[in-house]
């Protein structure tokens, strides 16, 4: 993996961390967090076919889902409809 993907992912994990230490329920919260970003990720997986509009099932889309949760897979959306 190239050392800016490393680096930036790190980053993502510390702010997530840092967010989620303020929380009453720390590790709730981000449980709470990955599980909707994965639930958003296979919600769009499972209506691609009748919205067209999908994204690709890899680590990376994986990471963003369990990691920045559904506004990391609506920002994935954005991208992909962008580009």
């Amino acid at each position: 993996m190239p050392l800016g993907v490393i680096l930036g992912a790190m980053a993502c994990l510390l702010v997530v961390a840092r967010c989620a230490a303020h929380q009453r329920h720390p590790l709730l919260s981000l449980l709470g967090s990955a599980v909707c970003g994965i639930a958003g990720i296979a919600a769009v997986a499972l209506l691609a076919p009748y919205t067209g509009v999908q994204l690709p099932l890899n680590q990376y889309t994986g990471f963003v889902g369990a990691v920045l949760g559904l506004p990391g897979v609506i920002s994935l959306l954005v991208l992909n409809l962008m580009l």
